[in-house]
């Protein structure tokens, strides 16, 4: 680690091995269930391979992770130690403490539409799904770019595709970045979202009339921010988002399927 404090301050050395830029959220997406390069890459889609690489390497050497190879496949996974582990509440009550206290730090060009539908296709509770294979549609309403998403679960796998995987669509969700984005923080209700038309469902009615049971929202959706860290005109609208809130990639192009 090239953080140093000089310091023998348990506080101090714990920094030393947390406090570099990405590393936490590497943290976050391993206790999330993250394994694989790619997967990581779609949760953090600002950090560069190479940097991705050289903090798991970190970590490794750290002993707060271990790089495996999958039997009878050609990919590695990563997979977190008891160290990384006991972080766990320390990582979630950062979470909780963010959406209670730094909602006036989000900037309109955070919104990234990867992070939001990675952590929508993993929070789906395929328990409220029928049987069998579920395709669900998403369209963005003004995005230029990643505008259509699929997520494809079938025998407790599931997949976030950026290309039509070509398999009939049980239910098409219509809506733009800013609502959904209200929906995944709380701050907005699917019902309220359907009644005022910023969501728009069609398909299975089955799937149209549990959608608030199997979508779920955010982790932290469930903490409501303090009052006095939102300004007046933030006021009931905490994430307040810009018309074009879509930020700019530092990578090419994603591949069409994650698993």
């Amino acid at each position: 680690m090239s953080t140093r404090y000089g310091q023998f301050c348990p506080v101090s050395k714990a920094a030393e091995v947390l406090g570099e830029r990405w590393t936490i959220l590497i943290i976050r997406e391993l206790l999330l269930g993250t394994t694989r390069f790619t997967d990581f890459q779609r949760a953090l889609s600002q950090i560069s391979p190479t940097l991705l690489t050289k903090r798991l390497n970190q970590l490794q050497e750290c002993g707060l992770v271990v790089r495996k190879t999958v039997p009878d496949q050609r990919r590695t996974e990563y997979q977190p130690m008891p160290a990384a582990r006991e972080l766990k509440p320390i990582i979630f009550g950062l979470g909780k403490w963010g959406m209670k206290w730094a909602r006036n730090q989000m900037n309109d060009d955070e919104l990234d539409v990867e992070l939001l539908m990675y952590d929508l296709h993993r929070r789906i509770d395929a328990t409220q799904l029928p049987g069998g294979r579920t395709v669900i549609k998403f369209l963005f309403r003004g995005l230029p770019k990643f505008g259509h998403w699929w997520i494809v679960l079938e025998n407790g796998a599931r997949e976030l595709c950026v290309d039509n995987p070509g398999k009939q669509i049980d239910i098409h969700l219509t809506t733009d970045l800013r609502t959904m984005a209200h929906i995944w923080a709380g701050d907005m209700d699917i019902r309220a979202a359907k009644k005022t038309g910023q969501l728009q469902l069609t398909g299975n009615p089955v799937l149209i009339r549990t959608v608030s049971a199997w979508l779920r929202p955010g982790l932290f959706a469930h903490v409501r921010p303090d009052a006095e860290t939102l300004g007046p005109e933030q006021s009931g609208r905490p994430f307040h988002l810009a018309s074009s809130p879509t930020r700019t990639r530092k990578r090419s192009s994603p591949k069409s399927t994650f698993k």
